[in-house]
């Protein structure tokens, strides 16, 4: 689509490039391909040096760039948004159906004997049909997201960000609530928002504390948009229910990490976007981004600093 003649340093392995690899590699390169595991701070940049002229992503999420430092030399970013949002709706859909009806839980017992016979009660959850559903960050995922959610019988949406989003609300007659309201008045609060100074830690103890005994937390967005301990304790002591976790801090979670001997928390390591047509798609679009800016012209995503 692009026709460029470049040559290309590839870092050839699923692994994250260590940093001394980073570092060295970078240097003297006029565009940067990446992934939302590598830091792109003042560091790297200045390893780079004055060529640096563009940086494609590989997501959607651009919090792991040190976007006021790229903005200030003049390099131009692309990303990929739009092309993971089916896949990561999806993805959160199946989370709160899994958290919500205890499904890891189930399965477990079933393999270590726990299954005896029918019991009224037993492995109950909570299920969606004439449920308040919360989402945090009406964005293109919240969106997508919350048009899964309708067809399961979900009596009232409610959301929350930066601003009203009248115009993306209707279709789901969704209001626009403080973030308290929505914490104190849904039975699932989805997490959808993009990390930012002013999301970042967003849900705490004074957020978990507003929520109803019966709730259930999922976040699919970025782990620092929560704080774990507050998380942990609000787990522990019975204040929620259940929490469903595609994104933590850090990651990968350790495996001695507490979060994972709970029952009541379903972890999932970061496979929001993880469908083999997402990932293609999101590669390609990538690669287009970086040639496009390496030749000066438009990209097909930029991210607007």
């Amino acid at each position: 689509m692009y026709p460029c003649s470049c040559s290309i340093q590839q870092w050839d392995s699923d692994e994250p490039i260590p940093r001394s690899e980073l570092l060295a590699g970078v240097a003297g390169k006029h565009g940067l391909l990446c992934l939302l595991s590598d830091r792109i701070d003042k560091e790297v940049l200045d390893a780079a040096g004055s060529n640096l002229k563009v940086i494609s992503t590989l997501s959607v999420g651009v919090d792991h760039l040190a976007l006021e430092e790229i903005k200030k030399r003049g390099i131009r970013v692309g990303y990929t948004p739009d092309i993971l949002t089916d896949a990561t709706a999806e993805l959160s859909v199946a989370l709160l159906l899994a958290t919500c009806r205890r499904l890891p839980e189930a399965v477990e017992e079933v393999k270590n004997g726990g299954w005896t016979t029918w019991k009224p009660l037993w492995m109950c959850g909570y299920g969606l049909s004439g449920s308040t559903v919360g989402i945090i960050g009406l964005g293109r995922i919240g969106q997508a997201v919350a048009r899964r959610l309708k067809p399961f019988g979900v009596k009232k949406f409610l959301y929350t960000g930066s601003h009203p989003k009248p115009e993306s609300a209707v279709e789901f007659q969704a209001d626009f609530v403080p973030l308290a309201k929505l914490a104190e008045e849904s039975d699932f609060v989805v997490v959808t928002c993009s990390l930012t100074p002013d999301t970042k830690g967003m849900c705490n103890k004074d957020f978990f504390s507003q929520m109803k005994k019966t709730s259930v937390f999922i976040n699919t967005s970025r782990g620092a948009v929560v704080n774990q301990e507050d998380l942990y304790q609000a787990l522990v002591s019975g204040q929620i229910v259940a929490a469903g976790l595609d994104v933590t801090t850090p990651e990968p979670l350790p495996t001695d990490n507490p979060f994972l001997s709970l029952k009541n928390c379903v972890i999932l390591p970061h496979i929001g976007s993880a469908t083999y047509a997402t990932r293609s798609a999101m590669s390609v679009l990538s690669a287009n981004n970086l040639l496009a800016g390496l030749k000066g012209e438009s990209m097909p995503s930029e991210f607007q600093l």
